[in-house]
């Protein structure tokens, strides 16, 4: 992926910083930015601008593995759109990661001002200039706030 504009990286920095600190809390799993490409099954590469990988499943990667790009899909991935990016093509890239293991994936769609969240084997959800995104499911506890992002 291409470098971001000032205004998109200073939201993706902030993305990352809260699912870090989450993290950081809870350890359990290992956090990513958009510097990191993973090898999902289907064979592609990417790099998702935030993501996050259940601690059981890194670590059932080999040291090789996990120097390369890791051959595994996230578990939980974040896409923040730019005010360049054609929304159809982040949509299909949701439902890419969703196809290939990711259990939740969040599209912050700053031009629309709303969130898309993804899901295995259910329709997209749709939140209207939410002030928070959460997920108690996959993320305990997690809670994206928004203010500065969307």
């Amino acid at each position: 992926m291409p470098p971001t504009g000032g205004e998109t990286g200073i939201r993706n920095a902030d993305i990352n910083a809260q699912l870090w600190m989450w993290n950081e809390s809870k350890g359990l799993g290992k956090v990513f930015d958009s510097s990191t490409a993973f090898r999902l099954p289907n064979g592609a590469d990417r790099a998702p601008d935030a993501s996050w990988v259940q601690i059981e499943r890194w670590d059932a990667l080999t040291p090789e593995q996990k120097e390369k790009f890791p051959p595994i899909c996230p578990d939980f991935v974040v896409e923040l759109r730019s005010k360049t990016d054609r929304l159809s093509v982040l949509q299909a890239k949701m439902q890419e990661y969703v196809d290939n293991g990711a259990r939740l994936g969040w599209l912050i769609n700053r031009t629309d001002s709303q969130v898309e969240i993804y899901r295995p084997d259910q329709d997209v959800k749709v939140l209207i200039n939410p002030s928070s995104v959460s997920d108690g499911s996959v993320l305990p506890d997690f809670e994206l706030k928004l203010k500065g992002i969307l």
